[in-house]
């Protein structure tokens, strides 16, 4: 990509034109009004004459021979929010935007593909990415520059929209033959980046390379990994939790343990509303980047249920079980599905929402309470947050614990419970004000690959809490999804919002509703759900699967783009293919049926020399080939439903920490469906008209009982 960069350069050279500036915000409503995205919306007023991603749009690029600005973006995202304010919203910027190009916007999470597509471009030809993203393209979606936030003035060596556009319409018309040396060279970099061989089996070196890779960046004083900023990745603590559990490793569990400890007390956590916002950008967890996002809480949960399973640590329960309260408070529609996130930024200002003075403290708690919730919670009279583009605090602060709840008792002199009494209570008390604050914006639209990992979440934590009402949450927005997002052609949508559903979906819809539905058939073992993820996983395959191994994000009947993309790296969240391989071998134990072995092992070897070179970017993928390869345990439980006290047995089973089990319900009570979906459980009968366990293991069967104890002995080795 050398050469590529280097014609990039070229072009940024030309950067030394001068503009006016001069604000005038146009009130006009351009095509975007018509969307159903939070984040087009925000800027359907913007005198830039926008289109959404649209056969009108591109048409009308070719008719008129212009290039396209390409826009992505996020409802939530603060400087998506910045360059709108600088740039979008000026007058003299929009005048050349709609002289010299036809400008499109993108929600990226409503077109993931595009997303990644274009993003990948941005990383290659500037060693950077991020959003907003900014593309410069032809009408046929060839990419020749890119960039991410511009500013209306140049800032140092970033150039201004007002040198940005009128050097990049001088390109395009006078150096169209750079530029289409720049677009062929893009064209063969995705080829490359996208087009998969069957590379070497797995193995075990693979597993603890990515252990040793987390070691070594591990920060033991405040958790996480590596420097600042720190992202939650609760995928990566995932896999260090099995990790411990499968090799009997207590560093891994101790780096775990350290990272939900710092992240609950840090600024990260919001200790008045609960949940967790999106990242930290310092090391200590202390000062956070204040949106927050559906599907961090949904990983985030998981993974502090694990560390409860795992540990029996009440403290992390209760984390899981604040998440679960955020979401189902501010993130749920009334008919059940979840909302996609929640804005940094209100009355202009990122945090304004989130900060406190201590007199404000003082003026609702009382002059006892108040002066010691602003200790425990960290505030200083001047104030700890600093505003970033003014560098003052006027006395505004993050509430945050410095330590432990027991150690800042012990340092204010007061007893534990009587601080957690006294917490709880002011936490209350400053939640019911914070309420009347002017609200951070609420991305409404119902994504169906988010609503599939808090599926997942709410069912896990129903399962491990033994708690009925999260298995009803799941539930009923699994429901939603089967109402309200799935098409005539029994194929997944990805969005709804304000009772429209549309859409093409994504690897990821697919495979995190599955993920959902897994979760949801072995907490509630009612069989329509395993039925549900075999039919989607039976849709995934036919309509993504690649037959060189792995996923592609679009389907195949989905709009072509320049090249068809691929996404196997682990960001924010794992990736769909990484999500895949975990179902699938779930898939396969549960059914008996090779061929979701195979499709799994495909898509590992698709990205065998991916995850060599960098395989913590392949955490997710690297938990579900740990799943196989230790052996995974199969337990059928063959009863009566009716006469059997099922949730009992449940519970006693769901107490304990086996993520390499999988287990089946043949209810007797019922029509035998199950044989249809497993036929080796055919011959699994019940014993003396007791319930009955069958347990297996590296394809041998244990002699079954009627006795849970011996089957719970044999789990506990």
């Amino acid at each position: 990509m050398k050469k590529l960069i280097l014609i990039i350069i070229t072009i940024n050279t030309l950067y030394n034109c001068n503009g006016k500036t001069m604000a005038k915000k146009n009130k006009h409503q351009n095509k975007l009004a018509e969307s159903q995205s939070p984040y087009l919306l925000q800027h359907a007023s913007n005198p830039v004459d926008w289109y959404p991603w649209s056969k009108e749009a591109f048409l009308k690029a070719k008719t008129e021979n212009k290039p396209i600005f390409l826009s992505i973006g996020y409802s939530t995202c603060h400087w998506c929010h910045v360059m709108e304010h600088e740039s979008f919203e000026d007058s003299l910027v929009a005048e050349q935007m709609n002289e010299h190009f036809i400008n499109i916007k993108v929600d990226r999470e409503e077109m993931p593909e595009i997303d990644h597509l274009y993003m990948s471009v941005c990383q290659a030809m500037t060693g950077r990415g991020g959003w907003p993203l900014t593309i410069i393209m032809t009408p046929d979606k060839e990419p020749f520059f890119s960039g991410t936030y511009f500013p209306k003035e140049g800032q140092g060596k970033r150039p201004g929209m007002l040198q940005l556009i009128p050097s990049l319409s001088n390109a395009w018309n006078t150096k169209q033959n750079e530029i289409q040396q720049s677009i062929e060279k893009v064209k063969n970099y995705l080829i490359q980046i996208n087009t998969s061989t069957q590379g070497d089996d797995w193995d075990e070196v693979i597993i603890k390379d990515s252990f040793s890779s987390y070691a070594s960046r591990f920060d033991p004083d405040y958790g996480g990994f590596g420097k600042a900023p720190k992202f939650p990745s609760p995928h990566n603590l995932i896999f260090l939790l099995r990790f411990s559990h499968y090799y009997e490793d207590p560093t891994s569990l101790k780096m775990v343990e350290t990272t939900l400890r710092y992240m609950r007390q840090g600024g990260v956590f919001d200790h008045i509303g609960l949940g967790f916002h999106r990242y930290s950008t310092d090391k200590q967890w202390f000062l956070p980047h204040f949106e927050k996002m559906l599907y961090d809480q949904a990983m985030l949960a998981i993974a502090y249920l694990e560390a409860y399973q795992k540990t029996k640590k009440d403290e992390y329960a209760t984390v899981a079980k604040e998440i679960f309260e955020y979401v189902v408070r501010d993130m749920t529609h009334p008919e059940g599905g979840f909302y996609s996130a929640e804005d940094a930024d209100s009355e202009g200002e990122e945090g304004t929402f989130y900060i406190w003075t201590e007199e404000e403290l003082i003026g609702i708690l009382g002059e006892n309470d108040g002066s010691l919730v602003a200790k425990v919670f960290g505030f200083q009279k001047n104030g700890n947050f600093f505003d970033e583009s003014t560098g003052q605090s006027n006395g505004k602060n993050i509430p945050y614990l410095s330590r432990p709840i027991k150690d800042l008792a012990k340092k204010f002199d007061v007893k534990e419970n009587e601080l957690k009494k006294t917490l709880a209570s002011s936490q209350k008390k400053l939640f019911k004000s914070r309420e009347k604050r002017v609200h951070p914006l609420k991305d409404d639209k119902i994504l169906t690959d988010w609503n599939g990992l808090m599926i997942a979440a709410f069912s896990l934590g129903g399962q491990i809490l033994d708690e009925p009402k999260y298995l009803e949450i799941a539930e009923k927005a699994a429901g939603f999804v089967e109402k309200n997002l799935i098409d005539n052609n029994n194929r997944l949508m990805k969005r709804y919002r304000m009772g429209e559903s549309g859409l093409a979906s994504h690897i990821d819809d697919y495979s995190f509703m599955v993920w959902g539905l897994l979760n949801l058939y072995e907490a509630t073992l009612n069989l329509k759900y395993l039925t549900q993820s075999l039919e989607l996983s039976n849709i995934m395959i036919e309509d993504f699967s690649d037959k060189n191994g792995g996923f592609f994000i679009g389907g195949k009947n989905a709009e072509k783009l320049i090249i068809r993309a691929k996404d196997s790296y682990d960001g924010a969240i794992p990736s769909g293919n990484s999500v895949a391989v975990n179902n699938l071998f779930r898939l396969g134990k549960l059914t008996g049926d090779l061929k979701w072995k195979n499709h799994a092992n495909r898509t590992l070897r698709a990205f065998t020399e991916q995850a060599k070179k960098s395989p913590t970017g392949f955490a997710h993928m690297i938990t579900g080939f740990l799943f196989d390869f230790k052996d995974p345990i199969e337990l059928v439980i063959v009863a009566d439903s009716k006469k059997s006290n099922m949730k009992d047995i449940l519970k006693k089973i769901n107490t304990r920490y086996y993520p390499n089990k999988i287990i089946i319900l043949k209810d007797i009570s019922k029509p035998n469906k199950l044989g249809e979906i497993a036929p080796w459980t055919k011959n699994h009968v019940m014993i003396d008209n007791k319930p009955t366990y069958y347990l297996c293991e590296n394809f041998t069967c244990k002699r079954p009982t009627t006795n849970l104890n011996t089957i719970l002995k044999f789990l506990e080795q």
